[in-house]
């Protein structure tokens, strides 16, 4: 399950509009909305340079942070929107929701593979060949998975491995109702090259 919830720090912004918004990005801010969660929206601004770090670390639209505001209880948040200007692509404004403990939220979770060295495909120098490092699960907002794990323990060469092979955390289940691929193991070029020839002498003798 996921760790702490990382703190994601902001001023409450005074006034609203462009022209408040404008200011504040004079004085090296991006404002911001809060709203959802039965609470009136809160106007609030970032540091620049504190929301670029954020954002250069990636996963930001797919993170639950802890928002503390001074003068408002912290609250838990996930960004739903990053405007950003059509000419630079710097971020301009951001839209955060509140969440309860209980909301469902859609998130992008990675997939973490496990015990390759037992995996007879690979040992015979098959390739992993990672269709989806991360899927995106319908989730509880207070339990929310680091990742889902993938078993790799006697694959073979050939193997496809799919959502329903893998056991999802508690009460997560895939944005996706299909069947789809998360993995595969493809042969060797050296045997797939082997097996082209096989198929196509066959082929030659059977004509």
């Amino acid at each position: 399950m996921a760790g702490e919830i990382p703190d994601l720090i902001a001023e409450a912004r005074t006034g609203t509009g462009k022209g408040a918004a404008r200011q504040a990005r004079r004085e090296h801010f991006v404002p911001g909305i809060v709203y959802g969660g039965g609470t009136d929206p809160l106007p609030i601004n970032l540091k620049y340079n504190y929301l670029m770090k954020h954002l250069k670390a990636g996963r930001f639209l797919s993170t639950l942070f802890n928002l503390k505001v001074e003068g408002s209880d912290d609250v838990r948040v996930i960004c739903r929107n990053v405007q950003r200007d059509v000419v630079k692509g710097l971020p301009i404004h951001v839209d955060f929701m509140r969440l309860r403990r209980t909301s469902r939220i859609s998130l992008f979770i990675p997939v973490e593979f496990v015990n390759a060295e037992k995996a007879p495909g690979l040992k015979r120098g098959g390739t992993l060949v990672t269709v989806r490092p991360e899927v995106e699960l319908e989730v509880t907002a207070g339990d929310i998975p680091d990742h889902i794990t993938v078993d790799l323990a006697g694959r073979e060469i050939g193997d496809v491995v799919h959502i329903g092979d893998v056991d999802l955390p508690a009460g997560a289940k895939p944005t996706i109702q299909r069947n789809f691929v998360i993995a595969n193991i493809t042969a060797p070029s050296g045997l797939r090259s082997a097996e082209d020839e096989a198929e196509e002498a066959e082929t030659a003798e059977e004509a």
